[in-house]
């Protein structure tokens, strides 16, 4: 009995460090949950109700709707191919994630966030105020060479989009921003001298 009780326990506790944003096993990348790909308001409503919002909780997002978060931007939705569309396919476009405790690249075909620096550094996601406290900090990073990054805005813009109709569908506070310092960005994010910080995105739930 004492043997069942403990091996019990162990689940518990193991349910719980992979359902917390920014535990694992590791106690460095994050695995998420696998993301929901069905539900949520028809999509005429979300649009109806889309909008960009500048004032969130002090509260973080759960594991499950931070991989859904993710999925809609830069997810997998049939084989080898985006949620968001791209030139040629060729997906010239990475995703980071910038949460209180640590910066991350989003792999969405391990469905995790690879750890790029641990530490709070939301206040280089973004010059305005509220950006600092948000709970999430989505960087759209492109990777096409200069003479064709305008592909790469393209589908920056639509995964964007996406986010926000998530958002509009889950009542969260959702917000594109392009002011932010890309060197500082580019330090802590690690990125090479080709690479390109084309957006941010905010999201969070909403103030009350």
């Amino acid at each position: 009995m004492q043997k069942f009780l403990t091996i019990l326990a162990i689940g518990f506790l193991t349910c719980g460090v992979s359902n917390a944003v920014g535990q694992s096993a590791s106690g460095e990348d994050i695995y998420l949950p696998e993301p929901t790909r069905s539900g949520g308001k028809p999509v005429m409503d979300a649009i109806s109700e889309r909008g960009s919002a500048r004032e969130f909780a002090d509260q973080p997002l759960d594991a499950q709707t931070l991989s859904d978060i993710l999925w809609s931007a830069w997810g997998f939705n049939r084989e080898g191919k985006r949620t968001v569309p791209s030139a040629h396919n060729r997906q010239e476009m990475e995703v980071y994630v910038i949460l209180a405790q640590g910066a991350y690249k989003y792999d969405a075909t391990k469905n995790a966030l690879i750890l790029v620096a641990k530490g709070d550094f939301r206040k280089d996601a973004g010059t305005q105020e509220y950006v600092h406290d948000a709970p999430l900090n989505i960087i759209y990073v492109g990777t096409a060479e200069p003479a064709k990054r305008h592909f790469s805005f393209v589908t920056a813009g639509c995964a964007v989009e996406n986010v926000y109709l998530y958002a509009a569908s889950k009542g969260l506070a959702c917000v594109v921003r392009a002011s932010f310092s890309e060197d500082a960005l580019k330090k802590t994010l690690n990125l090479s001298d080709n690479a390109q910080v084309m957006l941010g995105q905010t999201v969070g739930y909403p103030q009350k």
